[in-house]
């Protein structure tokens, strides 16, 4: 089916409804069944954070990434810290531990090398401090004016002798729990661009492997889902579980943990935190009769701002739809964001 656009656009870019489009239309479109996973394995049949390919005693996943994000330093981090935290995330939340990475960096003719060392330190940083071995990667520079400052990509494979966590797995009666403060990542970089300085607006960039292990050790099974809210933030992580199963999503306004600075933040530039970018916190989706059970580990493990925000829910007249109780009273849809939300974002 030929698309409603005929030009690339930022919003393709901004983890919203228009990317889901263009990577459908682009790739999954163009492959037959067979061709979108490896025998056995998880691939563009799920588009999950990840892929899985089955070997003989277990599962490979792999995630691979570019990060864009402009600027490249930022409160509470920098692109290379990024890309290795994220792309990390991406393996944990399919349940696998990290175990090696490659990189690829892409720079313009004249970046300050004092700047390309900083990101390149702070990548190896992430990888060494989680026991992830740098194996292979790449280096390019294009003439001045090809490229803005720097592209850096990250591959990151990890290994899991369970069956991968695939968020079509979601079930009725799910609890959802989100771990942290939204928007966080989004909110420091607006901010950024705009020069706005502010000592409560930082990115939560980290990589989540001190939470995610313990918790694969400790619950593997009642974990059926599992999402870092990156591009898009929680709207779309939520309405992608919703859509892909064809059940509901109800959530509690009161519940979503937003830091208070962030909040006022957004309200003042007239945009939905739900839609920002978290870059330190991961959306579960836990069975829930060992909700409290996980809950309380999270706490355990320092992750103190975490809370069950709703609950999976057998569709009624709509199906597929993330409704979101507020904090009036009432009831709205939360819609899957489009447009340009926060392009270049990571």
């Amino acid at each position: 089916m030929k698309p409603r656009w005929d030009k690339v656009t930022l919003a393709h870019g901004g983890g919203g409804r228009e990317t889901a489009e263009i990577v459908e239309y682009l790739l999954v479109s163009r492959l037959p069944d067979a061709l979108k996973r490896t025998p056995g394995g998880y691939g563009l049949d799920v588009l999950d954070d990840a892929a899985a390919i089955k070997t003989g005693d277990g599962f490979i996943v792999v995630s691979t990434d570019s990060y864009t994000v402009n600027p490249p330093f930022f409160p509470g981090g920098d692109i290379g810290h990024l890309a290795a935290s994220g792309s990390i995330n991406d393996v944990l939340m399919m349940g696998a531990r990290p175990i090696a990475a490659l990189d690829g960096i892409v720079v313009e003719e004249g970046f300050p090398l004092g700047d390309l060392e900083r990101i390149v330190d702070s990548m190896l940083r992430v990888f060494r401090d989680n026991n992830v071995s740098v194996i292979g990667g790449d280096f390019k520079v294009m003439p001045r004016g090809s490229i803005d400052k720097i592209v850096v990509s990250t591959t990151v494979i990890g290994f899991t002798d369970k069956k991968p966590i695939v968020d079509r797995e979601l079930r009725p009666g799910d609890v959802i729990i989100v771990t942290g403060p939204i928007a966080e990542h989004g909110a420091a970089i607006l901010a950024a661009r705009l020069g706005i300085e502010s000592p409560e607006l930082r990115s939560d960039s980290k990589p989540l492997t001190d939470l995610m292990i313990p918790l694969l050790e400790s619950y593997r099974d009642a974990i059926h889902a599992a999402r870092d809210p990156t591009r898009g933030g929680l709207a779309m992580t939520l309405n992608e579980w919703a859509s892909s199963t064809s059940l509901n999503i109800v959530i509690d306004e009161a519940e979503i943990p937003v830091r208070e600075a962030v909040r006022k933040y957004a309200e003042m530039l007239g945009v939905d935190p739900l839609t920002l970018a978290s870059e330190g916190v991961a959306v579960l989706a836990v069975d829930p009769s060992k909700a409290d059970e996980v809950l309380e580990q999270i706490h355990s493990l320092g992750y103190s701002e975490a809370r069950v925000i709703g609950r999976v829910r057998e569709p009624a007249r709509l199906k597929g739809v993330v409704i979101m109780r507020t904090r009036a009273g009432g009831l709205r849809l939360v819609e899957p964001p489009s447009g340009e939300i926060v392009p270049r974002i990571c």
